[in-house]
């Protein structure tokens, strides 16, 4: 860039500046436009030659976030941070938080701090960093809310420049935009920076899509180009008839929203009643109702397209009346109804209540409306798992609400899809560990109903419950209600839980093929505990048994250090498979029905890895002190065991003395089932075994997260072609999705 052209563009900056200063002058508002301007200066002179994607000086961008803060009435130490917002990490060499605190005080620089300490976050990647990202954010909200207020005007000019960006970037900056922080500005009330957020993420998401809505909006507006303006005329006439004080707006609604409404309901664009609206502000609640009924009066109204969010209001505070009646020609369209009041929170949401813009000091208590940031950090806090913490995020803070009533006319609201056990741990703790059943108007209901909105549930208790259930985890939707009842297992039930996770590792292990003393076990889960926290194996124990921790996230580092204490009982060898098959066979009868290569009179036993089967290819392991071991060919344990030189000469070749006969009696086989969950599955499968009359040996079964259940069944036949006629059986089953032979996972 040329000298001339940094200096136009040097101009125009200041010259935005003195615009900025001017509006604040005129504002009304205290503010200390000189320490605004010494934080200007200073960010100025620090990002000197420093530039944008775009080509602009750097300068422009905090300045622009500065002018959205101002816009949205925050303090002088709010724009005063968004000026500086980019110093400490971007001239790191040259200042720091320290200095910012000499230079424009302690509120600003902790607001820079908590600025700099949210870096880029992903939805989409579950790492343990970017997790504790997410968690950096709400724990700087929950100290001082004009952090994330100032992040989401950067990441709103962020998005405004976004074009500048290569592509791929574009793509995770708006994916990134969509799936945090525009939930987030709904969560706060901020409908403005919402709605400007969604539209321009669906822009580079999804263009095509973004073209296709927008040329719809244009043909379909420009069919009616005067309606909204004959409707607010007719409207005004008649409201000013009856002496009201009032405002109109009118508007079209966003092309995120009809692209919302039509791709994830389904919709044609026909079909979207809200197309165009009409925004009624007056004085008091009052006039609203009396509004409402002019409007009916003067429209015929659509049949349940009547809502009360004054009487009850959204989480972010959100309140008006809105309804949808029939105008001129047959055109629908939507009437909002509000206060100025609830048209300020409306368009701002909590920075409209901020407690700071009039003086107030914040307390050392959280303010109601901020309840939902410590309940998440409360979430993180009592599990040591990040998807956990992610899928709370998801469910508790981005997702719609249902909106329910207690027997006694209270709104609770909940996330969508939570059920009744949910609503009786928001009520209080003592409510859901003392339920033992539930109402939902007046019918008694399942546990797991999920309530819809506007209905009355009511929570059974009892004194002689005896608490919740284990089942319950799996059954609860919201975040709070998994932390309390994990809380209660934690505190009433400890040494269940110890029992319950012992058992959860002992079973785990021995699906590994890894058997064990309870010596070599209790050896592997001391070091495993004391390398992931916890005191002991006992602690670590009854975390896994209340729910704390997931074994999943435990049981590689159990296998590994099993292998690592405890000599495998069928460790891993060298040379291939076709070097031991190929060998020389000497023909040695055992009782098993095998045939061993040169061990005269050993013992055989069929690995429990891959339970072999007559008809199997197999291959043979000379253990110390317990025989043959005799595996499938294809066993994972002989592939990686082969890569062992050091004990080549253990592998023999075995054969079935007579695979298709029964002549060496029945073996061991297991069999994995995944069916719909439902009442019969168990009850179907063993019936269908005990028809075939096949031996069930052992038989366990665990509900998964995408609804189905996984069956492990271990039975007893003859061979494969047996084998394989008993999972023909089981696959005509109904409700069975799949059978394969091995272990559930």
């Amino acid at each position: 860039m040329s000298d001339d052209a940094t200096a136009v563009r040097s101009r125009e900056i200041l010259e935005r500046f003195e615009k900025l200063i001017t509006i604040l002058d005129a504002s009304g508002s205290q503010y200390n436009t000189e320490k605004i301007r010494r934080a200007f200066e200073y960010a100025s002179a620090l990002h000197e030659g420093q530039f944008r994607d775009s080509g602009e000086p750097y300068i422009s961008h905090p300045l622009a976030v500065a002018e959205i803060v101002a816009g949205l009435h925050l303090d002088t130490d709010s724009i005063c941070a968004a000026l500086l917002h980019d110093t400490v990490e971007d001239c790191a060499d040259r200042t720091n938080l320290t200095e910012l605190e000499k230079q424009f005080g302690k509120t600003v620089a902790m607001l820079v701090d908590g600025l700099t300490k949210i870096v880029a976050l992903s939805v989409e990647d579950k790492e343990e960093e970017h997790i504790e990202n997410l968690r950096k954010m709400l724990l700087a909200m929950s100290r001082d809310i004009r952090v994330i207020f100032i992040k989401l005007c950067d990441r709103l000019h962020n998005m405004r420049t976004l074009g500048a960006k290569p592509e791929n970037k574009q793509r995770i900056i708006a994916l990134e935009t969509m799936q945090v922080y525009a939930p987030l500005a709904h969560r706060l009330g901020m409908q403005k920076v919402k709605q400007e957020l969604e539209n321009l993420g669906l822009l580079y998401l999804d263009p095509i899509g973004y073209r296709e809505v927008r040329d719809d909006i244009e043909k379909k507006y420009g069919n009616h180009r005067d309606f909204i303006d004959s409707v607010r005329s007719f409207v005004d006439t008649k409201l000013t008839e009856y002496g009201i004080r009032f405002s109109l707006e009118g508007r079209i609604k966003t092309v995120y929203s009809i692209y919302k409404k039509m791709y994830t309901q389904n919709k044609s664009f026909d079909e979207i009643y809200d197309f165009y609206a009409l925004r009624i502000i007056v004085e008091t609640e009052l006039e609203c109702y009396t509004v409402l009924g002019i409007i009916h009066e003067l429209f015929n109204s659509i049949p349940g397209r009547f809502k009360d969010y004054i009487s009850t209001p959204k989480p972010n505070m959100y309140r008006s009346l809105h309804t949808t009646v029939i105008g001129r020609d047959g055109i629908p369209f939507e009437v909002q109804i509000r206060t100025r009041e609830m048209h300020e929170i409306a368009e701002y949401g909590l920075a409209a209540h901020w407690k700071y813009k009039t003086g107030e000091q914040s307390g050392a208590e959280l303010d109601k409306r901020l309840e939902w940031i410590a309940k998440l950090i409360e979430t993180e806090d009592a599990t040591r798992d990040p998807d956990e913490f992610l899928a709370a995020l998801k469910t508790d803070v981005f997702h719609d609400e249902t909106y329910v009533f207690t027997p006694k006319g209270d709104v609770i609201a909940l996330p969508y899809g939570s059920t009744v056990i949910d609503f009786a741990y928001s009520i209080h703790s003592a409510v859901g560990n003392k339920m033992v059943g539930a109402k939902i108007n007046g019918m008694i209901v399942p546990i797991d109903r999920v309530p819809q909105n506007g209905e009355i549930v009511e929570i059974i208790t009892s004194s002689a419950s005896k608490g919740p259930s284990r089942d319950w985890l799996n059954i609860v939707r919201t975040s709070e209600a998994r932390t309390k009842i994990r809380a209660w297992f934690k505190k009433e039930k400890r040494a269940e839980n110890i029992q319950v996770g012992r058992a959860a590792i002992e079973t785990e292990l021995r699906k590994s093929g890894r058997p064990f003393t309870d010596a070599q076990l209790n050896a592997v889960c001391e070091a495993v505990a004391g390398r992931n926290g916890f005191s002991n194996a006992e602690d670590m124990f009854n975390t896994i048994g209340y729910g704390g921790i997931p074994l999943t996230k435990l049981i590689a580092k159990l296998r590994d250090e099993f292998d690592r204490q405890v000599r495998p009982e069928e460790p891993e060898v060298p040379m291939t498979t076709e070097d031991v098959v190929t060998s020389k066979p000497k023909n040695i009868r055992t009782d098993s029905g095998v045939i061993v290569d040169g061990a005269a009179g050993c013992a055989v036993k069929f690995a429990k890895c891959c339970t072999p089967l007559p008809g199997d290819p197999i291959i043979g392991f000379i253990t110390k002190g317990f025989g043959i071991s005799v595996h499938k060919l294809d066993c994972p344990n002989v592939r990686n065991g082969l890569q062992v030189p050091e004990r080549a000469d253990r592998w023999v070749r075995v054969e079935w003395e007579n695979a298709s006969s029964a002549a060496a009696g029945v073996y061991e086989s297991n069999i994995r089932i995944v069916a719909s969950d439902s009442y019969t599955v168990i009850a179907d499968i063993t019936s269908a075994l005990a028809d075939m009359r096949v031996a069930i040996l052992q038989i366990n079964s665990m509900h998964r997260q995408d609804g189905t259940v996984s069956v492990s069944v271990k039975v007893a036949c003859k061979n494969t072609d047996h084998f394989n006629s008993i999972v023909s059986r089981l696959r005509a089953l109904r409700n069975v999705h799949t059978v394969s032979r091995g272990f559930s996972q």
